[in-house]
């Protein structure tokens, strides 16, 4: 039985890395997404494939809809149908909304909402026309329960949980699920560079005192991706240490 292809949007970074290993080592064909002409595109791949992670990548602005449906076209010609989508790719532009300009807000929305639009419409009616698919989109405990200043990313990321509900109604006796994760504070690089003693107070907040581990919400998008995941469709999936219980 050939492997099914998982396509990951913003493959290539911290979250998105956790992701495209677990589920390579959950026998998916796995795909990476990133920005065309990405610095240190071919360091990341090199180190993947060291590791022994057998990853293809696929280069797309995933704000732009064309691109999107030329990178699948792409995909689907070379490697095969996408079975497996994970819309991971996200961007913060933070700040007080009364301090927000336009390009801050477009920016979030365009890359975190519109993004999961344009690369989905490329993938799903194929998944339901060959009656079985999963679509897993990366939210975010901020939109789940907003956040001071990040009217646009919690508005974008809250956006992702109502597509998530409506699409899931859409193609659920098509053997297709579609479910969102929202991720707490996860231990990213990104995350690890904010100052020691402002990553304790984060923490302190935290109840189960710690970090989330990239591995284990890539872990959590290989569960949702498995056959043993297929009664599980419209869902959020909180995993932020109880951070925030809903």
């Amino acid at each position: 039985m050939s492997r099914k292809v998982a396509l990951v949007t913003g493959g290539m970074g911290g979250l998105g890395t956790a992701i495209c290993k677990s589920l390579h080592e959950n026998g998916f064909k796995v795909v990476a997404n990133c920005l065309p002409g990405l610095p240190g595109k071919d360091e990341w791949l090199n180190k993947m494939r060291a590791d022994g992670v057998d990853v293809s990548e696929a280069e797309a602005d995933v704000t732009d809809y064309e691109q999107c449906a030329a990178m699948v076209k792409r995909i689907e010609s070379d490697i095969g149908p996408v079975e497996v989508l994970v819309n991971n790719a996200g961007i913060t532009r933070d700040a007080m909304f009364r301090k927000m300009d336009k390009g801050q807000w477009d920016a979030v929305l365009s890359t975190n909402l519109d993004s999961v639009f344009n690369v989905t419409h490329q993938v799903l009616p194929g998944m339901a026309e060959r009656g079985w698919g999963r679509v897993i989109n990366i939210s975010s405990v901020n939109g789940v329960k907003g956040q001071f200043g990040q009217a646009n990313y919690s508005a974008a990321k809250a956006g992702i949980l109502g597509f998530t509900k409506a699409i899931a109604q859409e193609v659920a006796k098509k053997g297709v699920t579609v479910n969102a994760i929202a991720p707490g504070y996860v231990g990213t690089d990104m995350v690890m560079a904010i100052k020691q003693e402002v990553r304790d107070q984060i923490v302190a907040t935290i109840p189960a005192g710690r970090l989330g581990k990239p591995e284990e919400i890539g872990d959590l998008c290989a569960f949702l991706a498995s056959e043993s995941a297929g009664y599980i469709t419209g869902s959020t999936i909180n995993i932020n240490g109880g951070l925030h219980m809903g």
